[in-house]
């Protein structure tokens, strides 16, 4: 196992990333914890990518990923430019990707994505544990020269504990993007709560063939999560894993 106190790197992975309006924002931001305070719209995010080789990360190997969840105010990455997150879904086709995920509050499953291109459409697929979830169809143009830089933060449960994750990304987005259709294909399951409204509305995104980011070496400390939220400890649970948070932030 990855030891989850360990940065890690991945590169040039092909990523549909954007955020969306809720058909049921009450569900929606009944999924954030009490005390986070969800984006007044309810925004959902969802990044669908695929790392294709081994030679693309520093410890992953190849794999492919979809995360969603509840955009949130007040908890924005650094420079303030991207809005911070909650993540309720971390789907990942390797154990251990998901293995270094869980060890530090992501609630990872496993899962397929899959992004298929022909010409200019792509399409954009995630199954967990073999069921089709998730599907989006999009218009997308050809690479640009303009880079997406900065940092993405997410908060996550660990132990009972709020934490919080800062990501630096470098990402290459298309010169057009559009778009057409994002399906949530089984009601049952509990990702459907996050299903778009109809019409569908986006708030933001773009998809880049070569994006890159990092997995920082440690998770700061925002505070115990109040009973009842999820991802909550009982009482008498363990503290954080040692080695994992590295610096202890109060809100």
């Amino acid at each position: 196992m990855l030891d989850p106190a360990v940065p890690q790197l991945v590169v040039n992975s092909r990523s549909l990333f954007f955020s969306w309006l809720p058909a049921d924002p009450g569900a929606a931001a009944a999924l954030v914890p009490a005390g986070l305070r969800p984006h007044p719209d309810r925004q959902v995010f969802m990044n669908q990518y695929v790392v294709e080789d081994d030679s693309q990360t520093s410890g992953f190997g190849a794999y492919s990923l979809t995360y969603l969840g509840v955009t949130l105010s007040d908890a924005d990455a650094p420079e303030g430019v991207n809005q911070g997150g909650w993540w309720t879904h971390y789907v990942a086709s390797s154990s251990r990707v998901r293995d270094y995920a869980l060890a530090r509050g992501a609630p990872a499953l496993a899962g397929q994505t899959t992004i298929t291109a022909r010409d200019d459409a792509l399409v954009a697929e995630t199954d967990i544990d073999g069921v089709p979830m998730i599907r989006a169809r999009v218009r997308a143009g050809d690479t640009g020269h303009a880079t997406h830089n900065g940092h993405h933060r997410y908060l996550t449960a660990l132990h009972g504990q709020l934490v919080s994750s800062v990501y630096a990304v470098i990402a290459e987005p298309v010169t057009s993007f559009e778009i057409e259709s994002v399906e949530f294909l089984d009601p049952d399951h509990p990702v459907y709560a996050l299903r778009p409204q109809n019409p569908l509305t986006i708030a933001w995104g773009y998809y880049s063939p070569r994006s890159s980011f990092a997995y920082p070496g440690g998770l700061a400390v925002l505070g115990e999560l109040q009973p009842g939220s999820p991802g909550a400890a009982p009482a008498g649970s363990p503290g954080p894993a040692v080695g994992v948070v590295d610096q202890s932030v109060r809100r």
